[in-house]
């Protein structure tokens, strides 16, 4: 395995959704590839399907002999179907594909669709759905090698536009044509995240402690609620926006009180 001397990216590891079939042109396998070099730049483990065809093969026998760590999960029943030779990097064998979602979600700290089939875009589309609702905030990147997801983009901003999909949801997806681009979006919405939460904290615990002080009243320390349960035991922390919002109608009251 090479070695890599430098390490410029946000995450450590990337769970990626591709085919177990390479597809009918060069494009496709030279994109997973092209993937694969770009996390061994970055430092970035995989995380992924766990087979050894298609797509799959190509992206974690990369990163693997990149030096990078690789984790393949996959349903007992698929190990005769998507394993051909031997393994690559560590594999973990699940029940179901329901605990292999689940686990890949766990171990991982984004999300990147190349092109695959139906099951490939299943597991894009539960990644966007729980973003929505609040189960997790990480980066969902979709690679649109050669314009192979331009139709469900389309479908998406039909979704907007018919009222099925709120406009905010939308941009859940980021997508680009290039790894290296996509990979800079993705590191980009967790930075201009960061900076977001660390300039909204800021000015709220400014505020407040002037506030509170000024009352007399010591303002209680900032708490995480319980980890919230996902499917088969993923769990995410999410802010206590109650409390949050307690203590700002407290604020408020004091002066219109």
């Amino acid at each position: 395995m090479e070695s890599n001397s430098s390490n410029s990216s946000k995450f450590t590891r990337i769970c990626v959704f591709c085919g177990s079939h390479p597809g009918h042109r060069k494009v496709f396998s030279d994109a997973a590839i092209d993937l694969g070099n770009e996390m061994v730049k970055r430092k970035i483990n995989l995380v992924y399907g766990g087979g050894s065809v298609g797509l799959m093969g190509l992206i974690s026998q990369r990163v693997y002999d990149g030096g990078c760590h690789v984790l393949g999960v996959i349903p007992k029943a698929l190990v005769p179907i998507e394993i051909s030779g031997e393994t690559i990097g560590e594999v973990k064998i699940v029940a179901d594909m329901h605990e292999r979602k689940a686990e890949m979600a766990r171990e991982a700290e984004a999300f990147i669709a190349l092109p695959g089939g139906y099951g490939t875009m299943e597991e894009l589309l539960e990644m966007i759905t729980w973003a929505q609702l609040g189960i997790h905030k990480k980066p969902v990147g979709l690679l649109n090698v050669d314009g192979y997801y331009d139709s469900l983009l389309t479908l998406f901003d039909k979704g907007v536009e018919e009222g099925f999909i709120k406009p905010a949801a939308r941009h859940i997806v980021l997508s680009a044509p290039s790894a290296r681009e996509l990979l800079a979006n993705m590191e980009l919405c967790i930075l201009i995240e960061l900076l977001s939460h660390t300039a909204n904290d800021f000015i709220f615990n400014s505020f407040s402690r002037v506030v509170f002080n000024f009352a007399g009243i010591q303002s209680l320390p900032r708490t995480c609620c319980p980890p919230r349960k996902l499917a088969d035991g993923v769990t995410d922390q999410l802010p206590n926006e109650k409390k949050y919002m307690m203590e700002f109608l407290f604020v408020v009251g004091l002066f219109t009180g």
